[in-house]
This record gives C-alpha cells, sequence and structure tokens, in this order.
C-alpha cells in the first residue's frame, strides 16, 4: 500500500480500503446464500483488483462523481440496491410475504361483503345494486391504464400503497355508515379505481427489486401468499361476522391497512431500482434503456395477442364460479353459505399450488404454463354441464385454481418478459386490466341473460367456447416469452 510523506497510509488508499467490506458483503450475497431471490445476472460485475476502488475512491475524493459513469456507475449503484435488498431478503418471512398477504386481506375484506350488505341491512333491491356496482366499476376500471402510467413514473410505490390501503378502507366504513345512493356509488368507483393500483404497484416494486431470474420465483412466491391472505380473510371475517357484526368486514379493514403499512415499509426504500421496477432496464430487450413511446403498446404483437387473450379467459372465467354456486344453491336449499364458502376455498388452495408451479417457470417456459391455465377453462366448462352432485361441482372448482390461479400468477410475469426495456411496463398492466374488466362484466350480462332464457348447460357450453377460442389463439399466436441466455425473449 502506498503511504503519504508522513508514513500513514494516504486518502485514496484509505477510501479504497473502506470500499473492500462492500465487495465482501456483495461476495457473501452471490455466494448460494439465497440464490433463488437474487440473481447473479442481475449484479454489475465489478473488478477484482484494487484499481477500480483506488480510481474511483480519487473521483469521489475530488468530488468528480459526475466522472463515475457507465459500468463504474452502475456498480456502484449496484451496490446501494443489494445492500437495501439484503434487509428485506434477510428477514425470516420476507417483507414482500407479508405484503401480499395482508393486502389480500384489505381487499378481501371489502369486495363481495359490499353486495351482502346492502341487500340484506341497506334493503336495496338486487336490481339496484347491479347497476350502481357494474356501472361504477365500469367506470373505475377504465382508469387502470392511467394509473398504470402513474405507477410507471412515481418513485413513492411505497406511499401509494398505503394510501391506497387506508382509503379503500375508508370506502368501506363510508358505506355502512351512509349507503345512500351517491355514497355507495363513488365509493365503488374509488374502490374500483383501486383495483388497478395494488396488484401493479406491487409487481413493480418487486420487478424493481429483484432479476430476471429471480423474477419468477418471487412473482410465484406474491401470488401464493395473495390466495393464502384470501383464504385467511375469508375464514377470519366469516367467524367473526357470524359471532358480532355484519358490518365487522368493514371495520377490520383499517387494521389490515395498518398491518399492510407496516409490512411496506419494510421494504427499504433504495432498495427499489424505479427503472427496472417500470420495464426500462431490461437485458437483451428489444427497447432496453431508451424509454419506447406510447406507440409501442398498440404496436407490439406480442402484447396485442396477450390482451386479447385475457379477454377471453375472463370472459369465459368471470361467471363460471357465480354460475356454480347458484346451481349448487338452487339444488341444496339451507346449504347456501357452506356450499358457496366451500367452492372458494377449494379453488383457493389449488390456486396457491398453480402460483407455486410459477416459480418454476423459467424452466418449464411460459407458453406451457399458459397452455396449461387456458386448457383448464374448457375443460370446467364442460364438466359442469354433466355433473349435478355437489361433491363432483365442488370437485371441479380445482380447475378454477388451475385456470384462474396460474393465469393471475403469470400475468405479471409475461407482462414483464413483452414489456422488458419499454418503461411502460405498468401501463401495459393497466391496458390488460382494462381488457380482462370489459371482458369480464359484459359477460356476466350475457351469462345471466343465457341462464333465463336457456338453462344453465347453455351458459356453460357458451363459455366454454370461448374459452376454447383463446386456447387457440395462445396456440396459435403467442410466442414463447422465456428470456433466452441472452435475456431476449425466444
Amino acid at each position: 500500500m502506498k503511504t503519504s510523506g508522513s508514513g500513514r497510509p494516504g486518502p485514496i488508499d484509505v477510501a479504497a480500503t473502506r470500499l473492500r467490506p462492500q465487495k465482501r458483503a456483495l461476495d457473501d450475497v452471490l455466494s448460494a446464500r439465497d440464490p433463488a431471490r437474487l440473481a447473479p445476472a442481475t449484479i454489475p460485475p465489478l473488478q477484482s483488483s484494487c484499481a477500480y476502488a483506488r480510481e474511483s475512491a480519487c473521483r469521489i475524493f475530488r468530488g468528480d462523481r459526475s466522472r463515475i459513469t457507465g459500468r463504474h456507475n452502475a456498480s456502484a449503484q449496484g451496490m446501494l440496491r443489494i445492500d437495501g435488498y439484503r434487509l428485506v431478503s434477510g428477514m425470516r418471512l420476507n417483507a414482500l410475504d407479508w405484503l401480499n398477504f395482508f393486502l389480500a386481506d384489505v381487499r378481501g375484506g371489502l369486495g363481495a361483503y359490499v353486495n351482502v350488505f346492502l341487500l340484506t341491512k341497506a334493503q336495496w333491491s338486487q336490481a339496484a345494486i347491479g347497476a350502481v356496482l357494474a356501472s361504477s366499476g365500469l367506470i373505475g376500471i377504465l382508469a387502470h391504464p392511467a394509473v398504470g402510467a402513474f405507477i410507471d413514473h412515481t418513485r413513492a410505490k411505497r406511499a401509494l400503497i398505503i394510501a391506497g390501503a387506508f382509503v379503500l378502507s375508508g370506502c368501506g366504513v363510508a358505506i355502512v355508515w351512509m349507503p345512500v345512493l351517491p355514497v355507495v356509488f363513488v365509493a365503488d368507483i374509488i374502490m374500483a379505481v383501486l383495483g388497478g393500483v395494488f396488484a401493479p404497484t406491487v409487481a413493480a416494486i418487486t420487478l424493481g427489486l429483484c432479476g430476471r431470474e429471480a423474477l419468477p420465483a418471487r412473482l410465484g412466491r406474491n401470488a401464493a401468499f395473495d390466495r393464502a391472505g384470501n383464504v385467511f380473510i375469508a375464514a377470519f371475517i366469516g367467524v367473526v361476522g357470524v359471532a358480532y357484526s355484519q358490518k365487522a368486514p368493514f371495520y377490520l379493514a383499517p387494521l389490515f391497512a395498518a398491518l399492510t403499512t407496516i409490512a411496506v415499509l419494510s421494504i427499504p426504500a433504495r432498495a427499489i431500482d424505479h427503472d427496472k421496477a417500470r420495464g426500462l432496464e431490461m437485458e437483451g430487450s428489444h427497447y432496453a434503456g431508451i424509454s419506447s413511446g406510447w406507440r409501442v403498446l398498440i404496436r407490439y404483437r406480442p402484447l396485442l395477442v396477450f390482451a386479447v387473450a385475457a379477454a377471453l379467459f375472463h370472459f369465459a372465467n368471470a361467471p363460471m364460479l357465480p354460475l356454480v354456486v347458484q346451481k349448487l344453491a338452487l339444488a341444496n336449499p339451507g346449504w347456501e353459505t357452506g356450499l358457496t364458502s366451500a367452492a372458494i376455498i377449494v379453488a383457493q388452495f389449488a390456486t396457491i399450488l398453480m402460483a407455486l408451479l410459477v416459480t418454476r417457470a423459467n424452466v418449464l417456459g411460459r407458453k406451457p404454463l399458459l397452455l396449461l391455465a387456458f386448457a383448464a377453462l374448457p375443460l370446467r366448462g364442460g364438466l359442469c354441464i354433466w355433473f349435478d352432485d355437489p361433491s363432483w361441482l365442488l370437485a371441479v372448482q380445482v380447475l378454477d385454481g388451475v385456470g384462474g390461479g396460474l393465469f393471475d400468477a403469470l400475468l405479471p410475469l409475461v407482462l414483464a418478459d413483452i414489456m422488458g426495456g419499454t418503461g411502460h411496463y405498468s401501463v401495459a398492466r393497466g391496458v390488460v386490466g382494462t381488457v380482462q374488466g370489459i371482458g369480464g362484466s359484459s359477460s356476466q350480462i350475457l351469462a345471466g341473460y343465457i341462464v333465463t332464457t336457456a338453462g344453465y348447460n347453455a351458459a356453460f357450453l357458451t363459455l366454454a367456447m370461448v374459452a376454447t377460442a383463446g386456447l387457440l389463439l395462445i396456440i396459435i399466436a403467442m410466442p414463447e416469452t422465456t428470456p433466452s441466455s441472452k435475456g431476449s425473449p425466444s
């Protein structure tokens, strides 16, 4: 080591020495401590010699930080992000796990309970409930692309989740306190808009924390904890609601919003790479590093194919569980609530298994998993035609988890592949969400009409045919999006 004239190490050497613990910490992360959560491919290469450390330290001491650019700057920033990420990944249960679990509680704590409350406590008619919730929901989902654009550009993603959770809770409490038309209509519009905030923002944060190799494992884990949260809140609110009050779900929502806040604040802000979070920095993509114009949303063929397939999928999938539940309830009077809960829980447990399957998407490929999700839907519709026994119909709901659960877990992953390098990841998520919402809403109306005029079997057959069209579209037109060894989609 070179020394100053006094025989002591010079300031440059001291700075170089201080950089060595950072490199050792980085090496620890790369030494298979947790390879599933942090892919080596996401970490900029570091020179093993002290030349780079001495050079960087010299520039820092001179105040010439602007010259530390390119690979050197990426390396320094990478070390900071990894330092922050280690604070997250070192937890016994990752903060993202808790975030997904409690967010499911916030959303699941309202959902269907608004309909039940308005019907049984506020004495609204079924026609009024359907008209208000359908119109407000449609208005809300049309705002999802704009919400996605905001998510792409904001650096306050943690604050967005926190604010959204408490606003959603406030909407639920407002409906309980004043179940009149203006309040319910506005509150439901806000809740529909917030439906485009939570999942895309969590997906963007995940993208900003993880590299491409680790992304399937992390997104699959996100989906698994989200579904586990759904199961928990359904059981918990069911018990509390029966024991105390039907209003309990609405008053519990702020509690879960507070728990969500604790979870999201456990993710260090410096650990999130916001360029990666919006899909701008994706190695080897067609648009890598340069924010593309809005035209990519209407010109990029894989995105268009995926959006149309998603619309067909949700058109066929959205009414199927309600129709199964209605068929069970009509055939088994007195068991309506129990059979409905059983159908939901069976499907949710299946979705957890499918979410874990997505963690192997790098090995299995995206398209085979998409084909499995789309194939489960027409099969489910066909089996619902042939079986009337409750036990068989409940068993068929496993296919709900295979289809819907697998598709929902794959959605953020496939979009990350498709939109890599464009900088419009969350906008694309919002567009697809709007298309899904329109497909699901319109199919509810059509399915109800078919049941009224031709019966349940005709409705299931129609939905199965639409699902088959979506399956054929995936087979024929959807490319495999799994990144190749160079990082670009196959």
